[in-house]
């Protein structure tokens, strides 16, 4: 008798420990997750006016009236390594090697970090830049010298 309660006692734990393996195992993480935590990685980095994405996202974002943190972010994904592109527009005057190496770093450990996949890469491709500062300040400019006169 005594047996037959330690084997359904040894089963019970070899089964718990399947579900176990099998639930750590069984974590599908989606591409656009890793993209919204690469957008919020991106958002943090002082010198990107914005995101750059498709003009279908655009209208989804206007419609919807939400933010979409995944926009002009691409993911590629194996089984434990990820591949992520970054499209942005950086504003007026900032240095953009330095503004491109911040959103490398930030990226990669924001997302190995919440996600557990080695980011084998970090591209960011430079889409335009922010001169809406320049016109603002050469108005605020025209205007103080009007003034003066």
């Amino acid at each position: 008798m005594e047996e037959k309660e330690n084997n359904l006692e040894n089963e019970e734990v070899k089964n718990t420990e399947q579900k176990t393996e099998n639930t750590e195992n069984g974590i599908e993480i989606s591409n656009d997750v890793i993209a919204v935590i690469a957008g919020v990685a991106v958002s943090e980095v002082q010198g990107v006016a914005s995101m750059s994405g498709s003009f279908a996202g655009g209208i989804t974002e206007v419609l919807s009236g939400k933010k979409n943190m995944a926009k002009g972010i691409k993911v590629e994904k194996t089984d434990n390594t990820a591949k992520i592109d970054v499209n942005i527009i950086v504003e007026y005057g900032t240095r953009i090697p330095d503004v491109a190496f911040e959103i490398q770093n930030r990226v990669k450990k924001s997302v190995e970090g919440m996600t557990g996949f080695k980011v084998e890469e970090v591209n960011v491709h430079i889409q335009g830049v922010n001169t809406d500062i320049v016109k603002t300040v050469n108005k605020e400019e025209k205007e103080s010298v009007n003034e003066d006169n």
